[in-house]
């Protein structure tokens, strides 16, 4: 196995990782809240109580502190002038390599948070699938699309 990717994400990418756990952690608080309502006013258990709370501890540590920590070591990425290689995971860390020659177009998002952190994240489509780069700064994404849109034009031209 050769040397993984150069590039990390930007360091800002936890941030934006958290919020959207933190969001994802407020949508599950109002879940449990409800069933914890429903328990009251029906007497099923006291165990719905002791469950719903002890997940939503869970899930908060899980989702907000640790996985995004996780997820940010492992997101690496590198791109050289015949292929794009991506690596990224949790616990089972994947590696892809997207030949240039496959590279239709490159785009660049921005959601209110990315945009909050100056970030942006980048899709590369294939003809089968798109991959994406999660964090990049704003600057960064724009001329990492630009080069690899140059890049896939001349591998392009020459097959």
């Amino acid at each position: 196995m050769t040397s993984q990717p150069k590039y990390q994400i930007s360091k800002k990418g936890l941030s934006v990782w958290r919020i959207h756990a933190a969001i994802e952690s407020i949508v599950l608080f109002i879940i449990v809240f409800t069933l914890c309502t429903f328990n009251f006013f029906f007497n099923w258990s006291n165990w719905i109580y002791v469950m719903g709370i002890a997940i939503w501890f869970v899930f908060v540590f899980l989702g907000v502190f640790l996985f995004p920590k996780i997820r940010w070591n492992h997101w690496r990425y590198e791109v050289r002038d015949q292929e794009i290689e991506i690596q990224k995971g949790l616990f089972i860390v994947e590696r892809t390599l997207v030949p240039m020659v496959r590279v239709q177009h490159v785009d660049t998002s921005q959601g209110p948070i990315l945009k909050h952190y100056n970030l942006s994240s980048m899709s590369i489509s294939t003809a089968a699938t798109t991959h994406t780069i999660p964090a990049l700064p704003v600057e960064e994404a724009d001329q990492l699309r630009v080069h690899i849109s140059e890049l896939a034009r001349v591998a392009e031209d020459d097959v």
